[in-house]
């Protein structure tokens, strides 16, 4: 019963995030919306609502918030770009047409549905007690009460009946999937004759004219330009800059060692075996009143017998987990047990039954059966660890005040970080960046916003210190520009040798091209099919050593009559002709009629959706603010 949620904490939580986030955006504005006072500048409408400015905000704090939890070294800059803060508008309009759309349509969830499906639902499993009700420990690790469950659930059941009969009423035909699939996964078998653009290579010479034109194209010049770059000295403060600089003395590293001792020690565990008569919380004072009275006999029975608890929880115990095992609910340390609980069966010594026990589970009779950990690490065996822990917790404490000397020292001593190094006992670094960061890069050169302050105009003009910018949690940097690189044009002469090739190539590929037309040209006039490869099965699936263009050809080109011939460019790779002498079915390799007809059906299914969320939109008037967009990236 218990051993699930020590197990699978991190389960649970993504299991609760997948659950409850499509509704938070809504509840969260509701929340919010509370407390403007109309004034706000309208960002967008629907049904007549307003959606203003600072619900966009918090919808998009909220939805960058959780982002940032599930990966912590993202850069925030990425969240004001307009593209993202767009996507967090337009699923708040999404959430408020559905909304209103229940509401005209009167939709609604009856507590009954409600309960009824967390009762039955798989994926509500792990929120159940053995008895269907709420698992209220879960909640609270969640910092949720069944109310907030409830409601939002409510919500989301609610909102989902507005499409659902869209998505569940999709009809799809075979013959109308079997059209759709026969374009995909059609066999058809070919002759093909490659012109191979490295055959025609001897043929061409680009002369120094060619070569040069190719250069002084406006359209080319990317590819000759070297990228702008900065040879730059820097400066990282973080913890472990901080903690570096910190010296603990034995005598300090032993009070802590002795004050924190607990953890220091392996953690103690105790095996207990229990007999639990249920009584819901819920439960009325009668039926309590009755578990109360025979979880009292039982534990009577134990007293005057204590070899028969096995027999007796096996018989009454209503944990079904562990009663079959005679009540045995195996070794478990603090954290995984209720705390009713927990604090009986660690007040027990090994042989010793408890007094009744009453959780929101119901009544208990309690025996522990061993009990094993808690010994001490000796202060040797732990030293570094005592230490490392007492730094980090030091140079915690110190940051903001190091921070703040960082950031002044950078800024008024600016034409050299010499000052702030030795100040602060940081390393001076050097590197050379480029306006983005490079492949692979960590820490500080892998910050934009850093990056954006090396090439920032008062840094480049005057060498001047960047400001101390925040490169991550309980990180800043400072740089300096020694050397800055220009993005410049390479020389016509380091370059040529690589347009000769290029140009080459594309010579190569045209005179091939050429030929092909003319020998597809000659074939739709009667010549012979010599030279065209042997018939070969090709479909989109299996496009065997046909490259992928021609595959896609041979199945576009008009199979009424037969043979059917087609011409395609491979690019520098030359061209190919291809004869189409069969039309076979549908590869079997690809999937089988009842799957085609699922997928066909899914798809069908997810554009009707989208249809129809379109004409809600119409319907309830939902529209963006022109403005909206542009004022909040300006605001940015």
């Amino acid at each position: 019963m218990f051993d699930f949620v020590r197990k699978h904490t991190r389960l649970m939580q993504f299991i609760l995030v997948l659950l409850i986030f499509p509704s938070f955006v809504f509840f969260g504005i509701q929340g919010y919306t509370r407390f403007t006072d109309g004034t706000n500048r309208s960002v967008a409408k629907v049904g007549g609502q307003t959606i203003t400015q600072a619900e966009w905000d918090a919808a998009h704090r909220a939805q960058v918030d959780r982002i940032q939890r599930q990966m912590p070294g993202v850069d925030p800059k990425l969240f004001d770009k307009p593209e993202f803060r767009r996507e967090t508008l337009e699923q708040l309009v999404r959430e408020r047409v559905m909304l209103t759309a229940a509401t005209k349509l009167n939709l609604a969830t009856t507590d009954e549905r409600l309960q009824r499906i967390f009762a039955t639902d798989p994926q509500f499993a792990f929120l159940r007690n053995p008895d269907g009700s709420v698992n209220r420990d879960v909640l609270a690790a969640q910092g949720m009460s069944s109310e907030q469950l409830a409601a939002r659930l409510r919500h989301d059941l609610t909102v989902r009946q507005v499409m659902l009969g869209v998505a569940g009423s999709t009809i799809a035909p075979q013959t109308s999937a079997d059209a759709a699939f026969d374009a995909l996964l059609q066999q058809r078998e070919v002759q093909v004759q490659r012109f191979a653009a490295a055959d025609y290579l001897p043929k061409v010479s680009p002369t120094d004219a060619e070569i040069k034109a190719y250069y002084e194209d406006p359209a080319h010049k990317s590819q000759f330009m070297t990228p702008e770059s900065a040879s730059i000295e820097y400066l990282v403060l973080d913890l472990e800059a901080i903690k570096k600089t910190i010296t603990v003395s034995d005598e300090d590293l032993r009070k802590y060692y002795d004050e924190n001792i607990a953890r220091f020690s392996a953690p103690q565990e105790r095996r207990a075996s229990h007999i639990l008569v249920k009584a819901d919380k819920s439960a009325s004072a009668d039926d309590k009143a009755k578990a109360r009275a025979k979880a009292q006999s039982l534990l009577e029975q134990v007293r005057k017998n204590p070899a028969s608890f096995a027999e007796l929880a096996k018989k009454n115990s209503d944990d079904p987990g562990s009663a079959e095992r005679g009540g045995d609910l195996d070794f478990f340390g603090r954290g995984a047990m209720v705390k009713p609980f927990e604090d009986a069966a660690f007040a027990l010594k090994p042989g010793e039954i408890s007094d009744l026990v009453e959780t929101d589970f119901g009544f208990h009779v309690i025996r522990i059966d061993a009990v094993r950990g808690g010994e001490k690490k000796p202060f040797d065996a732990v030293r570094a660890q005592v230490e490392s822990e007492v730094k980090a917790q030091l140079a915690q404490r110190r940051y903001a005040e190091a921070a703040e000397q960082f950031s002044n020292t950078v800024y008024e001593q600016s034409d050299s970080l010499k000052p702030a190094a030795d100040k602060l006992r940081l390393e001076l670094r050097t590197a050379t960046v480029t306006r983005t960061p490079a492949p692979g890069a960590s820490g500080a050169l892998a910050s934009a916003k850093l990056l954006e302050a090396i090439f920032g105009n008062e840094t480049l003009r005057n060498k001047r210190n960047t400001e101390a910018v925040e490169v991550g949690p309980n990180q800043m940097a400072s740089a300096r520009v020694v050397q800055h690189t220009p993005a410049a044009m390479k020389p016509l002469d380091s370059v040529k040798a690589q347009i000769r090739d290029t140009l080459a190539r594309q010579q190569a590929a045209a005179l091939a091209r050429r030929e092909g037309e003319a020998r597809l040209a000659a074939l739709k006039s009667g010549a012979d099919a010599a030279g065209l490869s042997a018939p070969q099965v090709v479909s989109r699936a299996r496009p065997g050593a046909l490259p992928l263009p021609a595959v896609d050809a041979a199945l576009k080109a008009d199979a009424s009559q037969l043979p059917a011939l087609t011409g395609v460019s491979l690019g520098d790779e030359g061209y190919a002709v291809v004869r189409v002498t069969k039309v076979l079915g549908r590869d079997p390799s690809a999937s089988d009629a009842a799957r085609v007809r699922q997928q066909y059906a899914q798809a069908w299914s997810t554009a009707e959706t989208q249809a129809y969320y379109e004409a809600l939109k119409t319907r309830y008037k939902a529209a963006l603010a022109p403005d909206a967009l542009t004022a909040a990236t300006a605001a940015n």
